[in-house]
This record gives C-alpha cells, sequence and structure tokens, in this order.
C-alpha cells in the first residue's frame, strides 16, 4: 500500500475512461453473512467516508457488530471514472476515493455516532495522504444522501475543528459534498483485514475526542 501517487485531481477530461460494466464482487459480507449490495431492508440508511486505506476504515465499523450495523462494503467515489479498477484508482487518474459505505438503522445507531468514529479513527487534516499513503485516494470525506447528513457532518466537523486546534492541528482538509455513484469494489478487498487478520493497516487517529453525544440503544 505504500504507494507514491498523485496528490492533485484529474480533471474529467484528464481522467481515465472507465467501462459500462460493473466490476464483479462479493456478494455477501465476510463477517457479516449478509448481502453486500441492495435493496436493503425499508429503514435503514447508508453513510459513506473516506479516510485513508479502506481496509483499515472498514474494520472500524463492522466493528461495531452487526446488531449496530448491517453491513460494510469498501468502493470507490468522489472521481469520474465509471466502474473503475483498483489499479486505475492507484494511478491518481479517476478522480475517486477510497471509501467505505455502512448501512445502518438509525434507530439503533445514530449517524452522529458514526461520524463520531469517522473523525476519530484518523487525522482529518492531512489533505491528500493518511500517514504513509500518499494521493487524491486517501482523502478524507464524507459523502452525504440528505441535507440531515450534510449538516450532522458539518456540525461535527465544526466541533471536532475546535478540539484539533486547541491541541494545534491544523485545518481540517476533509471534503464534505454530496455523495455520487458508489462502485463496488473488487472481491478481495470487502472485509480485507478479516480475511487478512495481519494485512496493513495505515490508519491512526489524534487521539483526541469528537464531542458528539451517543445514542446508541
Amino acid at each position: 500500500m505504500f504507494f507514491r501517487k498523485a496528490a492533485e485531481m484529474p480533471t474529467a477530461e484528464t481522467a481515465l475512461p472507465g467501462r459500462a460494466e460493473q466490476l464483479p464482487t462479493a456478494e455477501r459480507h465476510f463477517v457479516f453473512d449478509r448481502p453486500l449490495k441492495g435493496p436493503f431492508t425499508d429503514g435503514l440508511e447508508t453513510m459513506v467516508v473516506g479516510m485513508g486505506c479502506f481496509w483499515g476504515a472498514e474494520r472500524m465499523f463492522w466493528n461495531l457488530g452487526p446488531d449496530k450495523v448491517w453491513t460494510t462494503a469498501v468502493g470507490y467515489l468522489g472521481g469520474y471514472t465509471p466502474n473503475p479498477t483498483y489499479e486505475e484508482v492507484c494511478t491518481g487518474r479517476t478522480g475517486h476515493n477510497e471509501v467505505v459505505l455502512v448501512v445502518f438503522d438509525p434507530y439503533k445507531t445514530g449517524y452522529e455516532d458514526l461520524l463520531k468514529i469517522f473523525w476519530e479513527g484518523h487525522d482529518p487534516t492531512q489533505g491528500m495522504r493518511q500517514g504513509n499513503d500518499v494521493g487524491t485516494q486517501y482523502r478524507s470525506g464524507v459523502y452525504v444522501t440528505s441535507p440531515d447528513q450534510m449538516a450532522a457532518a458539518e456540525a461535527t466537523r465544526d466541533e471536532f475543528q475546535r478540539v484539533l486546534s486547541s491541541n494545534g492541528y491544523g485545518r481540517i482538509t476533509t471534503e464534505i459534498i454530496d455523495a455520487g455513484p458508489f462502485y463496488y469494489a473488487e472481491d478481495y478487498h470487502q472485509q480485507y483485514l478479516a480475511k487478512v487478520p495481519h494485512g496493513y493497516c495505515g490508519l491512526g487517529g489524534t487521539g483526541l475526542s469528537c464531542p458528539v453525544g451517543l445514542k446508541t440503544g
């Protein structure tokens, strides 16, 4: 995972063309044994975030357990190339980020509770990198699907910025934008650290707490 990649986003004109067909991926969650793809049960909601290498990021959320999270998956989002491969994303010429899809029941796990894990699980001030992983695919991002999600993401960002600033950290660089298409990553990436328990994980938080009230039941 220690690749040196472009730290500047491509444009729609310079991005790789991609393909019309979806990439094959796993059908079921390796840990929860639930469907990886929807349509999901009515009442479930989704969160999509990027916080560095998606292997370790996904594990943070499935570690909440099947009572708190319905399923998780890794994929690509935020760029231009349709249905990209991992190798294409690694070139920095797709514009996509490595992201985690979290499917959850809002009556059991609040969106803000998941954002707390997101903010505390990585350093959101690092721009186009996370630790030793450098490139546009490792940027911090929250990709929202509703005005309520946008408001929660911005509010928790502002609260965490106050904590970070008072402890000597710089400006949060997290992009908070409307979610575009989510492209599932290849089979071997899904729940990778459950399949390879001692595999690479370069994520590291700041050690600081994001002041979000826990509402999980």
